[in-house]
């Protein structure tokens, strides 16, 4: 038992040491991930079975660019996957990943849903939609701008303004229209609030079941999780309870948050860390990396989990993420200042 315990305890400490033995051993390639290692593992183990190269998989909750800047040159990291655009900024300005020029990555990923100079690449999406209760006038198109308009007052439910689906979403409407005009939707979409902004998204869809709200806002892939069932049935029928429709900026598409990746800086097998994710964005991989968490693949005309693909065609906006990662900080700043979760 003793002999069982420390052997846990030296591999939690020394996972480090293990992928450099594990690297001089035989074809690899390292990923740190702060995604649930459930979430990539069919993408890894497909593309172990294609090219004879083990993933080795690190899943890191938190401080990922401060785990890899500690290691320094010695980190065996070689691939940083993780979710929200704004973490992936985070590693760019860590100073821990390398730029990659690939034609396989450039074709398949639109511009504005990769790093322009090749410092990460976007592997899938999800989009901040409208829930609508079923029980009123349907709704066939909706925008973002229309979240203040005095009409839906008192009929409006979000969680927290500074969770980061939130604070992406107002750092796109600063992108379209700046910080006084966004300033003042976001007040407008405080005094149309029918409770504290407070829960998550899928609360959203229990609350409009509830007669709360009449509308809320929430990302896509939480649409999915509740109708197939996967959080319980509980959560299939909030989900079964509300229309659901594709917001747009009054002059754009539908704001998308990413999952992604970036090659580390100092990666011993950069190589492999490259095919890997040029492997992510064939059409057969984005599907399946897809569909593990209801998201939208990157690649256009991958094919789309059906309960996801039912929503309707998805125009993305075409604002730049780089921009949009940019104004998080303003976004969060202008939260505060209307007070947004008061």
């Amino acid at each position: 038992m003793l002999r069982s315990i420390g052997r846990r305890l030296f591999l939690a400490a020394c996972g480090t040491a293990m992928l450099v033995g594990t690297a001089s051993a035989q074809q690899v390639v390292n990923v740190y991930t702060t995604r649930e290692p459930a979430l990539a593992a069919p993408l890894f183990e497909a593309f172990t079975k294609a090219t004879g190269i083990t993933v080795n998989s690190v899943f890191v909750k938190d401080g990922l660019a401060e785990r890899v800047k500690a290691e320094g040159a010695a980190s065996p990291a070689d691939l940083l996957m993780t979710v929200d655009v704004g973490n992936l900024l985070d590693v760019v300005d860590a100073g821990v990943i390398q730029p990659v020029e690939s034609k396989v990555l450039s074709d398949a990923i639109p511009a504005n849903l990769r790093d322009p100079q090749g410092n990460w690449f976007a592997l899938s999406m999800r989009a901040r939609l409208i829930y609508a209760a079923k029980d009123m006038p349907k709704l066939t198109s909706f925008h973002y701008e229309d979240l203040s308009d005095p009409k839906w007052k008192g009929k409006i439910c979000i969680r927290s303004g500074q969770h980061p689906y939130n604070i992406g979403l107002t750092a796109a409407y600063i992108v379209h229209y700046g910080e006084a005009k966004t300033e003042a939707w976001l007040r407008g979409l405080k005094a149309n609030l029918a409770r504290k902004a407070t829960g998550g998204d899928r609360e959203g869809a229990r609350d409009i079941m509830g007669g709360i709200c009449d509308i809320a806002v929430g990302n896509s892939y939480y649409v999915g999780l509740m109708r197939s069932g996967a959080g319980g049935p509980d959560q299939k029928k909030w989900g079964e309870a509300i229309d659901v429709v594709l917001p747009t900026f009054e002059n754009g598409g539908t704001h998308v948050n990413v999952s992604g990746a970036a090659v580390a800086k100092n990666a011993p097998n950069k190589a492999n860390a490259v095919k890997l994710l040029e492997f992510a964005v064939s059409p057969q991989m984005q599907a399946v990396y897809a569909k593990q968490n209801m998201e939208y693949p990157v690649l256009a005309g991958a094919e789309i989990d059906p309960i996801i693909a039912a929503l309707g065609p998805l125009k993305i906006d075409s604002v730049s993420l780089v921009e949009v990662a940019k104004a998080r900080k303003k976004a969060s700043e202008l939260m505060d200042k209307v007070g947004f979760d008061n």
